[in-house]
């Protein structure tokens, strides 16, 4: 599965990180709004039309899987789950209209079967004694795998979705001669499977993403926040109803936060008897920590917003803030710049805080891979906790051709607050095969801001 693509054109421009890198001459070709424009709304298809490109998506992903096979020697490999029990990739595989496994759902893949033999056997069963276990049985004796792949790893959980009761039914089925053939199946394999996204996405993960930015951009504007009487709990759940009324989900709770110094951001920071304030009042900053979720993708952002008081414009804005923003974009651009196919998310955590330290910025990184799921297939680059490096799955290769979130924050001294406010960002970013990773909407180079209009004249300033 390539991402050379039509839609390279798109990417390259959409992903400018300002309105300096605007080229007009290629507007024509963009889908309307695109940023740095104001962000739109997009509806879904009808639930049937989802369902026929979702599975258009899966024939793709399952055509992929004798060459990855190869790529990582693997001559067999079988996955088998019950009802509720499912295999994680599993769900990278599955018809759009399967919403669980079926009794014993049970896949056998083969890298180079015979002439005249199917590459991929499937079987759902009620009764096993009767089909399963004597058809999986004649198939391997006829194609004679050297060793027979199951995901069984005891470190990375996208690469151990066999659970322990069925493993002992998968043995007991096989038999002696072919179950000392298994193996546990290299962790590459289900990653690359689940994190590497075909090229067929690329739209309308750009139309998530835009979404994504539009229910931020509305909630955080003077439609939705009046100060002194909503609390960041009341934009939370307006996110969760704009969602709902949209037909979209999630994939986790939005997380609105009153930015000051006292915030607690990470578990080592909490004070469990300290009650963060809730309502919004003028002069505040907010962050809001939000993903959309919609035809088996998943998005996550984070942006910065900030209340002015009446009278006041964009403008007025403190000029520390607008100095924390830009530091925060300065990470991002160090992480998305050494974010490389090939280097391992250690490698790159480690590259970058060499950077920053250089710069004499003060941050964290926790970057992630996201596609399939919210924290997806792949390498992190950091996590909250561990600035100096992950055990054991951030010493995996990033993948090419695979959407990442480039999440981090950094520590400035705001003068106006007389305070150190750590910024929070996140922007999803996907690989263009010649360029790199390119985010895949924009990213926030700006606050949103909310106005106090006058009584009754509240104005539209988004085309919803």
């Amino acid at each position: 599965m390539h991402l050379l693509s039509s839609f390279s054109l798109i990417w390259a421009v959409a992903a400018s990180a300002s309105p300096a890198h605007h080229d007009a001459s290629i507007d024509s070709q963009l889908p309307l709004n695109w940023w740095p424009h104001l962000p739109r709304y997009f509806s879904l298809p009808p639930l049937r039309e989802q369902a026929e490109i979702q599975d258009a998506w899966t024939r793709e992903r399952l055509d992929s899987i004798p060459e990855l096979m190869r790529k990582h020697n693997v001559s067999a490999w079988l996955l088998s789950q019950r009802e509720y029990t499912e295999e994680i990739a599993f769900w990278s595989l599955k018809q759009a209209t399967q919403f669980s496994a079926r009794r014993r759902t049970t896949d056998l893949f083969l890298a180079d079967p015979k002439p005249g033999v199917k590459a991929h056997h499937s079987w759902v069963t009620m009764t096993p004694e009767k089909d399963l276990w004597p058809e999986l049985r004649a198939v391997l004796d006829s194609e004679k795998p050297d060793s027979i792949a199951i995901n069984v790893d005891p470190d990375i959980s996208f690469a151990s979705g066999m659970h322990a009761g069925e493993l002992e039914m998968v043995r007991d089925g096989l038999g002696d001669k072919w179950a000392s053939r298994l193996v546990s199946a290299p962790p590459m394999l289900s990653i690359e499977l689940i994190g590497t996204q075909i090229e067929s996405k690329g739209l309308w993960y750009w139309k998530l993403m835009s979404t994504s930015w539009a229910m931020i951009s509305e909630a955080f504007s003077e439609r939705v926040i009046e100060p002194g009487v909503m609390t960041t709990t009341d934009v939370e759940w307006w996110l969760r109803e704009k969602l709902q009324q949209m037909n979209y989900t999630t994939w986790f709770q939005p997380s609105v936060t009153i930015v000051d110094g006292n915030t607690k951001w990470f578990s080592t920071d909490a004070d469990e008897t300290a009650k963060p304030r809730e309502t919004i009042m003028f002069g505040d900053m907010l962050h809001v920590d939000f993903g959309v979720t919609a035809l088996g993708m998943n998005t996550d952002t984070q942006h910065l917003a900030y209340v002015l008081y009446p009278g006041e414009t964009e403008d007025d804005v403190p000029q520390g803030l607008i100095e924390g923003l830009k530091k925060g974009n300065r990470v991002q651009d160090i992480v998305r710049e050494n974010l490389k196919p090939g280097l391992t998310g250690n490698e790159i955590l480690k590259k970058s805080r060499k950077q920053m330290e250089a710069e004499g910025v003060e941050g964290r990184i926790y970057s992630h891979p996201v596609g399939d799921w919210g924290h997806s297939a792949g390498t992190p680059i950091g996590f909250t906790n561990l600035q100096d490096g992950v055990p054991v799955v951030g010493d995996l290769p990033v993948i090419a051709n695979t959407f990442y979130s480039v999440e981090l924050g950094v520590y400035h001294f705001v003068p106006e607050k007389n305070a150190t406010l750590f910024f929070a960002l996140e922007e999803d970013v996907r690989y263009d095969e010649g360029q790199g990773f390119n985010w895949v909407y924009g990213r926030q180079t700006k606050f949103h801001v909310i106005k106090t209009p006058k009584k009754g004249s509240l104005q539209d300033e988004i085309d919803l």
